[in-house]
């Protein structure tokens, strides 16, 4: 299973909610893609009110205040 994880340098809400999304990698598995949204014009106009963003299959799990258990609950019931 791959996930997105869009965000930005210098944004330490990313930051936390990276470290947050890799506790639930440890339980469940799975690969995380970063992406840099400043690296894409359309990617950041899409997402820059609302970095981090985890998405799964092209729709959105979680943005902005990630927290372990949406996460852990969105991802290991595939």
């Amino acid at each position: 299973m791959d996930v997105q994880f869009y965000s930005r340098s210098h944004c330490e809400l990313c930051e936390e909610g990276l470290r947050t999304l890799k506790l639930v990698q440890e339980e469940v598995g799975f690969t995380i893609d970063i992406i840099d949204i400043e690296q894409d014009e359309a990617i950041h106009e899409k997402y820059m009110l609302m970095i981090p963003v985890v998405e799964k299959d092209g729709a959105v799990i979680q943005y902005g205040n990630i927290d372990y258990v949406t996460l852990m609950e969105q991802l290991a019931s595939e």
